[in-house]
């Protein structure tokens, strides 16, 4: 494999830790060392490693098949469940992923309105369809003015990608404003995640949401809710506490009970675009969309988040983010604690955080990550050389938490990091 991976982000040098197996919010190396488990695959594993329940419910799958080319009864069981738990979608198609589940979203924009064009921010990473990649990791010597940042293409993509993105930035009002009514005839859809991770879980300010949603109303522009990460922030979705039903949304990881999966999800009327039965505008196959291994394990996880098992986890993240603000403000080590529900980060800075350009300075290119996520590991606790970034799991109490936030004490000792 090029890189001795086939997979980036969990690229780690001179070379990762390897897995043997895991149980609950614990994962074991092939060396035998155990440790406590705050990624969970990317945010996936809500329920945390072979929860016994998923488990069985995959082996009574796995005993009468894995995959057909005819549909399943347990797909249509998850789709139930999520359109009766979230008011803003009202049909659902399922894929494999959540880079497809943003794809799928928006061909559904473009085919719906009738236009080339969609709007991401700058920064903000939406998996790895093309027209999403655009502008989610710029430097300064290309990203061009604030108010207007440029276009800029993935290396590997054609760069004519980018004249059909319109990049904006995070929590200006005016600038957004005056970008999407510049662009309005051509817009299919403005493309947002409530809690962006590539902007290190910048919070959006009070309104800005809602201000987003105003707008595309406005002019006829779709908004798109990227939830792949963020749908675990609330048991109805993550747009429901800002009171904003979007029209599109993409969905993944928490939904597949730990197996790859993804869906777009909607209202019906700009769901119809996939409806063979009405014309039908996107076409969406897929070998192994709704397979009934993933639907069955995805069906027992939704099953298990009820609304007390969100409740209890998203206290569990306000714990960890007060205790994390706490102990950097006793060592006076600048910090800024970002997330919400059961994610979060602490940022190495106490710099004010409105945006990508400001988070670029001091989080993506600061070495000292790479030597905590090292230092982490030996202190018994897998976290990323991305940020001291996590997530919870039911399995967690508050002894691993209290276990992250030592461990985080502990490594900054032994690295004798001053900022």
């Amino acid at each position: 494999m090029p890189g001795g991976n086939t997979r980036h982000s969990i690229a780690l040098s001179p070379y990762p830790v390897y897995v043997s197996s895991g149980n609950g919010c614990l994962v074991t190396d092939v060396e035998g060392e155990e440790r406590i488990d705050f990624i969970n695959n990317f945010t996936s594993l809500i329920l945390g490693h072979a929860n016994p329940d998923v488990l069985a419910s995959v082996n009574r799958q796995l005993e009468k098949g894995a995959a057909f080319s005819l549909p399943s009864e347990v797909s249509i069981e998850l789709a139930e469940l999520l359109v009766n738990r979230v008011a803003y979608i009202d049909q659902i198609r399922f894929c494999n992923s959540g880079s497809e589940a943003v794809m799928l979203a928006i061909k559904a924009a473009r085919s719906f309105t009738g236009r080339p064009e969609i709007a991401k921010f700058e920064g903000a990473y939406h998996g790895i369809y093309d027209y999403a990649q655009v502008s989610e990791g710029p430097s300064s010597a290309d990203w061009g003015e604030a108010e207007a940042p440029r276009s800029v293409a993935e290396s590997g993509s054609s760069p004519k990608v980018a004249d059909d993105v319109v990049v904006l930035p995070w929590n200006n009002f005016k600038a957004c404003g005056q970008l999407i009514n510049s662009h309005k005839n051509r817009l299919a859809a403005v493309l947002v995640d409530v809690l962006p991770a590539g902007l290190g879980m910048i919070a959006p300010h009070p309104e800005f949401l809602r201000f987003l949603r105003e707008q595309t109303e406005r002019f006829g522009i779709l908004l798109i809710s990227d939830e792949v990460m963020s749908f675990r922030l609330s048991y109805h979705g993550a747009m429901q506490k800002h009171g904003i039903r979007p029209d599109l949304t993409a969905l993944g990881k928490i939904i597949g009970g730990g197996f790859p999966v993804g869906a777009v999800a909607g209202s019906a009327q700009v769901m119809s675009v996939f409806d063979h039965t009405r014309g039908m505008k996107v076409h969406h196959g897929g070998t192994f969309n709704a397979n009934p291994v993933t639907t069955a394990a995805g069906l027992e996880t939704m099953k298990q988040m009820t609304v007390d098992a969100f409740d209890r986890l998203n206290k569990m993240g306000d714990y960890i983010r007060d205790r994390l603000a706490r102990m950097f403000q006793d060592r006076r080590i600048p910090a800024t604690i970002c997330g919400d529900g059961s994610l979060f980060v602490a940022h190495l800075s106490d710099a004010a955080l409105l945006d990508y350009r400001s988070l670029k300075g001091f989080s993506r290119t600061n070495p000292i990550y790479v030597e905590l996520c090292h230092e982490m590991l030996a202190q018994g606790v897998v976290s990323t050389p991305r940020g001291l970034f996590g997530c919870l799991s039911t399995p967690m109490s508050k002894a691993e938490l209290d276990a992250f936030v030592t461990a985080v004490d502990r490594s900054l000792n032994v690295l004798n990091y001053r900022p």
